[in-house]
């Protein structure tokens, strides 16, 4: 899976001044476990693969993982993994999990996503929606009613509408629920085809002309080729999904952080993990932009740097989601943490 992904991301190797990964080395158990949101899994699989073409001594000692957001601060609070993707802040529940467990964690931003609703390119009445529609369509109430496009908009053709998605553990249906139907806690329709895994939809739609789903920018970027997305009007009119959009704070509410959080006791005690979250965020401009991701400024990797050398433990957001943080935003709530 990914590999449209990790192939961009292989300029990255010339960080390790043009070492490859070894071939033929036995296998071991890894050292560094990662797991949870597979929207930030391209950033941390492209961070692993160039981390170990530099680190030649840690080699295979990496294993990155994606379970959803939610499945993945379930292992992370439990304690079976050093690091918890998340394409949202940690929720109050699963900071409780985590205090039970005494597993303190550092929370570091490193890029920002754009969600994006897309189409197939055979779609030709489609090339926007309003957030009143996305929410018509999504609602619980819809289940089972709204199945046909022209239910959507008078003028869109009476043809059959299949819905594409995430599964409950995922972030970004946690994200899309608060944005579009109003919170986190609120289901959205359950006919659907749900995954965790983001090729799993990016294919489904890909197969349809009749289909609508949603999921990270990364991975409509990497298939652009046999998606259309589609502009999202919040009332000031259809924006599209861009990174120019998104560091202006205009593509509102699908815009979002995302974060990796690190259990601190590994890294104290791991020199694989300490050493790998250092070559992260040192790289982390280059790491995002190589998987078609926004890169925080300069400045938001410096900052997140610094927490981690201090061991800044917890979370700045208070175990909720913040919708619309723009770039600025989300630095100064670091920085002020």
């Amino acid at each position: 899976m990914l590999n449209k992904q990790l192939a961009v991301a292989a300029s990255l190797v010339a960080l390790a001044a043009g070492a490859t990964l070894a071939q033929g080395l036995p296998a071991q158990a890894p050292s560094v476990k990662i797991d949870g949101s597979s929207t930030v899994y391209p950033i941390t699989r492209a961070a692993a693969k160039a981390f170990e073409a530099k680190h030649k001594q840690f080699q295979g000692k990496i294993a990155v993982n994606f379970s959803g957001t939610g499945g993945g601060f379930r292992k992370f609070c439990s304690g079976e993994t050093d690091i918890s993707d998340a394409s949202r802040p940690i929720l109050q529940r699963e900071m409780d999990e985590c205090r039970r467990a005494n597993v303190a964690f550092m929370e570091l931003p490193v890029a920002f996503d754009a969600l994006t609703v897309v189409v197939h390119p055979k779609n030709t009445w489609a090339s926007d929606l309003t957030v009143a529609e996305l929410k018509k369509i999504w609602e619980r109430s819809a289940q089972g009613k709204v199945t046909r496009w022209n239910q959507v908009r008078p003028g869109f053709p009476d043809r059959p509408l299949k819905l594409y998605g995430p599964g409950r553990d995922s972030g970004t249906y946690d994200y899309f629920a608060e944005a579009i139907l109003g919170s986190a806690d609120t289901d959205t329709r359950s006919d659907y085809i749900a995954s965790e895994d983001d090729d799993v939809l990016v294919e489904g739609v890909a197969a349809d002309p009749n289909a609508l789903g949603y999921f990270g920018y990364a991975y409509y970027e990497a298939n652009k080729d046999k998606l259309k997305a589609l502009a999202v009007d919040n009332g000031k009119g259809p924006v599209v999904p861009t990174d120019k959009n998104v560091e202006k704070g205009t593509y509102a509410p699908l815009s979002r952080p995302l974060f990796i959080y690190v259990n601190i006791v590994s890294a104290q005690k791991k020199a694989e993990v300490r050493e790998f979250v250092d070559f992260y965020l040192e790289n982390g401009e280059k790491l995002a932009a190589s998987v078609g991701y926004v890169p925080l400024p300069a400045e938001g990797y410096h900052i997140a740097n610094n927490h981690f050398f201090r061991g800044k433990r917890g979370t700045v957001y208070g175990g909720r989601a913040y919708l619309g943080l723009t770039i600025r935003e989300v630095l100064l709530k670091t920085a002020s943490f």
